[in-house]
């Protein structure tokens, strides 16, 4: 990419020496090394601060008066129907894939593999120790590579991996299938957080991003039938291994439909006419936060080291992500522990995946219609689950329809982990920041789904005290985050209005250099 430098006006240059000022005073940080850091990257004209898609920003900005209201409307059609159904096949795979051991429990698993006391809990930790470990090679990769492509390799060999599954006979064997599941699967919910702030606005977004997350539900529904299904072969290969070879399958597949239909950027999709990328990329360039920049800056992660934003969501997560295993790998456990049958186990899933599916799906369309209520939907969800939990703890053991009424609500839970992805999506700027603040919360993401496991205790089954505490807790944490962000949020959009700056295109240039939601004054928090 050539190296260029934006012309501004002298009233344009002005406003920029206001907006670093502002900037300075705003942030609070203009005595730290990586503040300054920040400045000196951010004002030179060197390849790295610009945009992976900025010739194209560029060359069309003389065009962007004459985008007409249809022709935006006909590439945003365009790129739904190119990118969200592989989003949304992939999601609800790897949803299948990562909880097949819930799903394969109540055939014969724990038998096949010679699984004794705390060895299943460990078999879900372990998943998430893979998933930890890649966290953050897995962000650099997707800074650094063609994001698509990227996403698509890793599809085909996490349906390799689930396919030799059923190869496994002891707890060792299983235990390393499921550590390299983990690390594989650990690409796809940063990947998908970065590919939603590439091609959608930010207003855009939450719709999107629920129509691909509802398929935990989906998946959960979908799983139900698949296990029914299993429960009813009495011939071959041991009930459970066909699960896993059903899924492994599906994944391997469809992993070479996604390397051949999912685009990187918009500046190098085929499915688009030169004119169609030119509008995809002016459309999200008004996000204020660029669409991606491949380089690594040193300042960026540092800034987002000390951003408060980057440890509220990490704690937001390790909240939520507790009370997860009860509603991936121990659902048939606690269901045929109130008393249900093996069968019972997999078609009682059903409801509860409903519920996650339609909370979502509402959810994303709540938020599109008033784009300033993400928060407020978070604590909604979150309040919804926190009763679940609490009917677990409290109702008493022969109350079993009581519970597993309880136990769907808890599946409101994926409506509020899914929109606080939208706040690294839409309130993050500066791809490494951004990036490296995903890769943080899905650490916390991790740190969550390694300790849930651990309270179901086997000595406590089939009552699973412990694991109904932890639940209640972990949905009291993350609601009490929710708040903090919002106020923290809310505060320093007040303090930008308050400074009077606000100038959209010098903010969208700013974004257009990988310039971070700190140093660009004109960005504003999506509540």
């Amino acid at each position: 990419m050539a190296s260029t430098k934006p012309v501004q006006d002298d009233k344009d240059a002005v406003v920029d020496g206001h907006l670093d000022s502002a900037t300075a005073s705003l942030s609070g940080h203009d005595n730290h090394d990586a503040d300054n850091e920040g400045r000196r990257i951010n004002n030179s004209s060197s390849d790295e601060a610009l945009d992976d898609n900025y010739e194209v920003f560029k060359a069309a900005a003389n065009e962007a008066s004459t985008f007409e209201e249809a022709e935006i409307k006909r590439v945003l059609r365009k790129i739904d129907f190119r990118v969200v159904p592989v989003l949304f096949v992939t999601y609800f795979l790897q949803y299948l894939d990562k909880n097949s051991l819930n799903f394969a429990s109540e055939f014969g698993l724990k038998t096949g593999t010679h699984l004794e006391g705390q060895d299943y809990s460990w078999l879900s930790s372990i998943f998430y120790f893979g998933y930890l470990i890649a966290q953050f090679p897995a962000a650099y990769a997707l800074q650094r590579l063609p994001i698509g492509k990227f996403v698509s390799i890793t599809t085909i060999v996490w349906g390799a991996i689930v396919l030799t599954t059923p190869g496994c006979s002891s707890f060792a064997g299983i235990a390393t299938n499921r550590f390299f599941l983990g690390v594989t699967e650990a690409v796809v919910n940063p990947a998908f957080v970065l590919i939603m702030s590439i091609w959608y606005t930010s207003a855009e977004q939450p719709l999107r991003l629920e129509i691909y997350y509802c398929t935990n539900g989906l998946a959960t529904m979908f799983g139900g039938l698949i296990g029914y299904a299993v429960g009813h072969i009495t011939t071959g290969l041991a009930q459970w291994m066909y699960v896993f070879l059903i899924f492994g399958a599906l994944s391997f597949f469809w992993g070479i439909v996604s390397l051949l239909v999912l685009p990187d950027i918009p500046a190098t999709a085929k499915f688009l006419s030169p004119r169609e990328k030119a509008i995809a990329i002016d459309r999200v360039a008004r996000n204020k936060q660029g669409v991606k920049n491949h380089h690594f800056k040193k300042y960026q992660a540092i800034q987002c080291a000390q951003d408060p934003k980057t440890w509220i969501l990490f704690v937001m997560a390790v909240g939520a992500q507790v009370p997860n295993s009860a509603l991936t790998s121990f659902t048939s456990i606690i269901i045929d522990s109130f008393g249900f049958d093996t069968l019972g186990t997999q078609y009682l899933q059903i409801p509860g995946g409903a519920v996650q599916a339609l909370a979502l799906l509402v959810g994303g369309w709540v938020c599109t219609r008033w784009p300033q209520s993400r928060c407020i939907t978070m604590i909604v969800a979150n309040l919804i689950c926190t009763l679940g939990a609490g009917l677990l703890v409290g109702l008493p053991d022969t109350n079993k329809w009581g519970r597993l009424v309880a136990l769907w609500l808890c599946f409101f839970q994926g409506l509020g982990f899914s929109m606080s992805l939208t706040m690294v999506s839409s309130n993050v700027a500066g791809y490494t920041k951004k990036q490296l603040t995903g890769a943080i919360l899905f650490t916390g993401y991790c740190v969550g789904n390694i300790i849930g496991p651990q309270t179901f205790i086997s000595s406590e089954a089939p009552g699973y005290h412990s694991a109904y505490i932890a639940m209640l807790v972990g949905y009291v944490v993350k609601l009490s985050m929710v708040v903090v962000l919002y106020i923290y949020m809310y505060r320093s959009n007040k303090a930008r209005d308050a400074a009077g700056l606000d100038n959209d295109a010098t903010a969208i240039e700013m974004g257009m250099q990988d310039q971070t939601e700190w140093d660009n004054p004109g960005f504003r928090y999506t509540l």
